[in-house]
């Protein structure tokens, strides 16, 4: 049997999904985060789309060299060239073309007959060939084609040169039971059906992505098309971690599992999370908070006894470690990097000299360190290619019930030059955004979201907070992030760290 191979969308079909944009920096981060996880293909985005989607695409593709890199692309020529422009660099290049198969789809949005859709899949598809071998196809919307049409449309996609041919539940409708009985009738009916991968793409409108795509796998399929954290439009893709985890748990049902380092899982979730200004559900499988917590009596009587009886698998193998070293002030540089290894970080000398600097700084605050503030201190590493225009110098807030709160902030600029001034507002937190806001005079924005998160327990915890700005006439979100001790003061760097980005 073929290992399922792991085509990872968090960079194209999960970035667009409203609140969740990332810059050319993050998306690097993220692709590098994937690439050390073992997933087979990166779809690093839709290069037609922008130029600045171009861009990332191009950068991810001369930057990975352990996974094939693809870019989306219509069934048309000016999509194709641009797809192929941006991933040539790749190791593996890949063109991920599709268009549209049911009936719905063919008379409202594409204004095409089905004689139209086959004449157009095979023109192109043996265009796009002539880029590069590895070319994937995509039947849009194909849990509601006619079957057989679908299958006369697969059949000329593989005559025209595709190696991959996608069956996407574009929009989360189908069930399990249909998309076996789909994959299994077309690879049935499809000539030269066991020369291609085929692979499943499902959408989670009503919660059954993950529950599809391992149907699709017990009916043949050898590729599933997934998303960090589930992420993407509207209710989201099948989670890479938990199709891959319900794949390893169940070795007994699913044969054939991804070569995936599931040791990765938990740090590149929360990586995901992070820089889209998100936190996940208490009750998210595999990476919440309450994934491998026991509240009730008899549950922790039976994980005391036999870990077995509540767990069907453990925290660590999906990188959630128990801490061996007490880290504090006295902690050295070998015994900090030695623990970030063991929670599966790799970082740079420059990365870890950062880290360490600001962890000795937190241990002056902290009496004990634990793994949860080591983890928020990677994630809030100091990005060294950025040329960051202002620095928060210092605070200084006054709040009561009785009176607004006053927020005196003073900003250091790039130049060295500090500048500083004072502001009200309804709390310390408003108080300090309106000070800034008078330093910096910002485009006009609005405040959409703002949250402050313990990282771990104990009222000496680090704060991690998370703000998302929309500016004025623009469509996305744009999010920031901040870790302190001092929730005014995390509040503060998250604000700083969005309103870079908008300037």
């Amino acid at each position: 049997m073929k290992q399922v191979k792991i085509f990872d969308t968090t960079l194209r079909d999960g970035e667009q999904s409203p609140g969740c944009s990332m810059n050319l920096q993050e998306k690097l981060e993220v692709a590098r985060a994937l690439e050390k996880l073992k997933v087979d293909v990166i779809e690093a985005g839709f290069a037609i789309s922008s130029p600045g989607d171009f861009e990332s695409v191009k950068s991810i593709a001369d930057t990975v060299r352990d996974c094939s890199v693809a870019s989306l692309a219509r069934l048309n020529i000016k999509d194709i060239d641009a797809a192929y422009e941006a991933v040539r660099g790749s190791a593996d290049p890949r063109l991920h073309v599709f268009i549209a198969t049911s009936p719905l789809h063919m008379e409202y949005k594409l204004r095409m007959t089905e004689e139209q859709v086959l004449e157009k899949t095979e023109k192109l598809v043996a265009y796009a060939k002539n880029y590069c071998s590895n070319i994937e196809f995509s039947a849009e919307d194909a849990t509601r084609s006619e079957p057989a049409f679908l299958a006369r449309v697969v059949d000329t996609a593989i005559r025209a040169g595709a190696t991959t041919i996608n069956i996407p539940d574009t929009v989360g409708y189908t069930t399990p039971a249909e998309m076996r009985a789909l994959i299994e009738y077309l690879i049935e009916h499809v000539e030269n059906s066991d020369t291609v991968d085929f692979s499943v793409h499902c959408h989670n409108d009503l919660g059954l992505g993950v529950a599809n795509s391992l149907a699709g796998v017990l009916g043949g399929a050898t590729q599933i098309e997934c998303t960090i954290n589930g992420l993407g439009e509207r209710a989201g893709n099948t989670s890479l971690e938990e199709v891959v985890m319900a794949m390893r748990t169940r070795p007994d049902v699913y044969k054939n599992p991804p070569r995936i380092d599931t040791t990765r899982l938990y740090n590149t979730s929360k990586l995901v999370y992070n820089i889209i200004g998100q936190t996940p559900a208490l009750n998210k499988p595999i990476v919440g908070a309450n994934a491998f917590a026991h509240e009730s009596g008899i549950h922790q009587h039976g994980v005391l006894a036999n870990r077995q009886t509540y767990e069907i698998m453990t925290p660590e193998s999906v990188g959630i470690t128990t801490n061996k070293i007490v880290l504090g002030k006295h902690s050295g540089k070998h015994a900090f990097e030695a623990r970030l290894h063991d929670l599966g970080y790799d970082l740079s000398d420059e990365e870890l000299l950062d880290c360490f600097e600001k962890f000795k700084v937190l241990c002056d605050k902290k009496k004990s360190v634990s793994d949860a503030d080591l983890r928020a201190l990677v994630r809030h590493k100091k990005k060294i290619e950025e040329n960051t225009k202002y620095k928060l110098d210092r605070f200084y807030v006054h709040a009561s019930n009785v009176l607004s709160a006053t927020s005196t902030v003073r900003l250091a600029k790039a130049d060295g030059t500090k500048i500083e001034d004072a502001a009200v507002g309804n709390g310390p937190v408003d108080a300090s955004y309106n000070a800034i806001n008078k330093l910096i005079n910002p485009p006009a924005h609005t405040l959409e979201k703002y949250s402050i998160n313990a990282v771990s327990e104990g009222k000496d915890t680090l704060g991690e907070a998370l703000v998302k700005l929309k500016v004025e006439g623009e469509e996305d979100l744009v999010s920031g992030r901040g870790l302190s001790t001092d929730i005014v003061e995390a509040s503060i760097l998250a604000y700083l760290n969005a309103l870079e980005k908008i300037i």
